[in-house]
C-alpha cells in the first residue's frame, strides 16, 4: 500500500509539478550537454508569462523532425532552394526568412530550446543571432553558428500572438523555429530550472 502511494505521488509530481528531462542532442551546447539531466517546472507558466531567455521543454510542431515549415507546401527545406513559396496568407523566400508559422498539429516528441522572441516581436537572423525588434540579441551563452544553413536569414517575420520563437544555443547544430516556426504557448511542458546530473554541473539553469 505504501509503495503504491509513493509511486502514485511520484507520478502526480511528474505530471503536474516537476518533471526530469534528459538532454537528447547537442542543440543546447554549451549550456546543456548531451545526457545532462534537468528538472522542469510544469506549473510556472500558470502564474507568469514565458520570458525571453527561458529554457523550455515543449512539443514542437508536427514535421519538426524533418524541418518542415508550416507556412508553405510540404516538400523541400524551409531554408532551401530559394524558390518563392506560399502558405495561407504568407508569401516569402525560404532562403531569406525564418519560418513564419508552425504546422497546426504538434509532434509527439519533446524538444528543449531557449525563447529568443515572444508574441508580437519581429525577428530576423544574422549569423545565427536573433535580431528582435531591430536589436541584435546579446548572447554570451551561445555557440557561434558557422557557415551552415539558417545562420543568416535577414528576412523579417512577426511572431504571432500566443507563440514564441525558440532557438537552441548551439546555433549551427539546432533544428528550431528558424526551420519549423514559432511554438504556441499551449504546447509548452515547462521551464527548465535546475540541472542535477552530472555532479560537476549541478546548479541552476
Amino acid at each position: 500500500m505504501i509503495v503504491a502511494l509513493a509511486v502514485g505521488l511520484a507520478l502526480l509530481i511528474q505530471a503536474f509539478v516537476v518533471k526530469p528531462y534528459q538532454i537528447p542532442s547537442p542543440s543546447m551546447v554549451p549550456t546543456l550537454e548531451v545526457g545532462q539531466r534537468v528538472l522542469v517546472n510544469r506549473f510556472i507558466y500558470h502564474f507568469e508569462d514565458p520570458k525571453i531567455g527561458d529554457i523550455v521543454v515543449f512539443k514542437p510542431p508536427a514535421g519538426a523532425e524533418s524541418d518542415r515549415c508550416g507556412a508553405r507546401p510540404v516538400g523541400g527545406h524551409p531554408a532551401g532552394d530559394g524558390n518563392r513559396s506560399q502558405g495561407g496568407d504568407v508569401t516569402y523566400e525560404p532562403g531569406y526568412q525564418p519560418c513564419p508559422l508552425p504546422t497546426p498539429e504538434k509532434a509527439d516528441v519533446n524538444f528543449i530550446k531557449r525563447i529568443v522572441a515572444g508574441p508580437g516581436d519581429t525577428v530576423s537572423i544574422q549569423d545565427g543571432v536573433p535580431v528582435v525588434n531591430g536589436v541584435p540579441a546579446e548572447e554570451d551563452f551561445a555557440e557561434p553558428c558557422g557557415n551552415v544553413m539558417g545562420c543568416d536569414l535577414p528576412g523579417e517575420i512577426t511572431v504571432p500572438e500566443g507563440h514564441y520563437f525558440m532557438m537552441g544555443d548551439n546555433r549551427g547544430q539546432s533544428a528550431d523555429s528558424r526551420f519549423w516556426g514559432p511554438v504556441p504557448e499551449e504546447w509548452f511542458i515547462g521551464k527548465a530550472f535546475f540541472t542535477y546530473w552530472p555532479p560537476n554541473r549541478i546548479g541552476g539553469v
